[in-house]
């Protein structure tokens, strides 16, 4: 079963999105924060990471830039949630490989296939302009 941690600050996103990724058959843990999310990771590293940006006590973009300083070789994917569509809010994240963004509100069934084009290897569907770092 692939395992997927989220990093978000919101109960009811951690909700919805636990529940909903469980039904589609993946093992979900979740931190309400970057800095929880960065204890879990020093445990066990999940196949994706979905995390939010704007976060209290560590940010989505603070936890990511920990994670490539850190973890150079980490092999799992993050997905960055973010309303923030402009260009520059994505900037930071050039160095960062297999980085993923989502705009908020996330669609459910779009997070979905995401998923499952990621676990089949395909990724030839995602838009240019949300693959960051590649």
């Amino acid at each position: 079963m692939k395992k997927i941690l989220i990093a978000d600050d919101e109960p009811h996103v951690l909700r919805v999105l636990k529940m909903s990724l469980e039904r589609e058959g993946y093992a979900v843990d979740t931190s309400a924060n970057g800095k929880e999310a960065l204890a879990r990771l020093s445990v066990e590293e999940p196949d994706v990471l979905i995390t939010d940006i704007q976060m209290p006590q560590m940010t989505g973009e603070q936890l990511c830039r920990h994670i490539q300083e850190f973890m150079p070789s980490r092999r799992f994917l993050i997905f960055v949630l973010t309303s923030r569509t402009e260009i520059e809010h994505r900037e930071w994240s050039r160095d960062i490989p297999n980085l993923l963004f989502l705009e908020k509100p996330v669609s459910i069934r779009n997070l979905v296939e995401k998923l499952d084009a990621y676990f089949a290897g395909n990724t030839d569907s995602w838009k240019h302009d949300d693959v960051v770092g590649q």
